[in-house]
């Protein structure tokens, strides 16, 4: 990777830690304070998280169509500056109205701003050479929850939450938007023999099979995020235990990343997908057997899958259908998969009450039902013209 990359890769990596740990990872820490304040009950204010997540995952296509017209830098300084007006709004909320209306300003924002408009922004500017520069990224980017976490609780504990949503807001204006603004100013040139702001793409065997892979993926992606410690602690684990399992979530996405990037580059990115459906439900059969004392292996095997699928949620569609509308093909396969992340922790708390620890014989399944649309899928058929 050249210097030149290299410095798209890390501002982009950066803007990324930014987007993801003032947005995705917020609720975590001020939940709890907010609802207090605003004297609602949490609920309400993860139902208006969850539509959030809705609204970007519905705005992804016509995100992704802009992006292949006119390049990935404008769209994602766009995203920097309503962050910071739904954040600021965030921080101004006096009542449940306007922290939901601050929630759909920050849902647009996901929608312009997080992975799937990067990897698009990467793939108009780098071409069929952008999965070294898209794992890149996400190497940086994993870390948002280690940075988001804490600056969220110093934050809280030091200025109250109001204040700690003003600070966001200005580091999207003051780090976020001179970082996006550093992206090429110009796209390398794609042919199409249509349009590219209205291009026609068929909703084919392949689309639909990787929408759905995707979708079941990342539902067990979110409902593990919203419920690990739960349902570790229904095998038998103590609350240290659970917590320390939540730890490894992470460590083991950066390390997978990792992987990724070394040993299984050389690889058709179909070949590492699998592989990351396959460890999910490895953990659900060793903490069956084991029990509570295996819920580190447990977090660590779905943690691994975790953060290969995060890299091939940019490299499988590319490798497959090459770079031509690359950003839009990309918005129309995740918004199956973003609606699925809203819904996942509510329905997941649901059938957790009736089927305790037997919910990971849910989540593993559709681990594998993923791994069986992957498996569907040929190698030969990248790269689409």
């Amino acid at each position: 990777m050249n210097g030149q990359r290299l410095r798209v890769v890390a501002a982009l990596g950066t803007a990324q830690t930014l987007a993801w740990g003032s947005s995705y990872y917020l609720p975590a820490i001020l939940a709890d304070p907010i609802a207090h304040d605003l004297g609602i009950s949490t609920n309400w204010f993860f139902a208006a998280f969850s539509a959030s997540l809705v609204i970007s995952g519905l705005l992804g296509p016509r995100v992704g169509r802009q992006i292949d017209r006119v390049g990935g830098r404008q769209v994602l300084c766009i995203s920097n500056v309503v962050f910071a007006g739904g954040l600021a709004l965030l921080g101004a909320s006096a009542s449940v109205w306007m922290m939901s209306v601050a929630w759909l300003l920050l849902g647009i924002g996901m929608g312009l701003g997080l992975y799937d408009a990067a990897f698009g922004a990467l793939g108009r500017i780098y071409g069929s050479d952008a999965r070294a520069s898209i794992t890149g990224i996400t190497l940086i980017a994993g870390f948002a929850s280690t940075v988001g976490w804490p600056l969220s609780s110093f934050g809280l504990e030091t200025i109250g939450w109001r204040e700690t949503c003003y600070a966001w807001a200005i580091a999207h204006i003051v780090i976020g938007l001179p970082l996006n603004l550093a992206l090429p100013s110009t796209a390398k040139p794609v042919r199409s023999e249509g349009p590219v702001a209205k291009p026609h793409i068929t909703i084919d065997r392949t689309m639909v099979l990787l929408s759905f892979a995707f979708a079941a993926a990342w539902t067990v992606t979110s409902a593990m995020a919203a419920h690990l410690p739960r349902i570790v602690e229904a095998f038998g684990a103590t609350p240290a235990q659970a917590v320390f399992a939540g730890m490894m979530i992470g460590p083991a996405q950066v390390a997978a990343r990792v992987m990724e990037a070394s040993l299984l580059s050389r690889f058709h990115p179909l070949v590492s997908t699998r592989l990351a459906c396959i460890t999910h439900p490895i953990g659900a059969c060793v903490i069956g057997i084991f029990g509570g004392g295996a819920a580190g292996v447990f977090a660590l095997l779905h943690g691994a899958g975790n953060g290969i699928l995060t890299i091939a949620r940019g490299t499988l569609p590319l490798a497959i259908f090459g770079p031509e509308n690359y950003a839009y093909r990309l918005g129309l396969i995740g918004a199956p998969s973003r609606i699925c992340q809203a819904l996942a922790p509510l329905g997941f708390g649901l059938l957790i009450d009736t089927l305790g620890r037997s919910i990971v014989i849910v989540s593993a399944g559709l681990s594998l039902s993923a791994l069986i649309a992957l498996l569907s899928l040929r190698q030969s058929s990248a790269v689409k013209a």
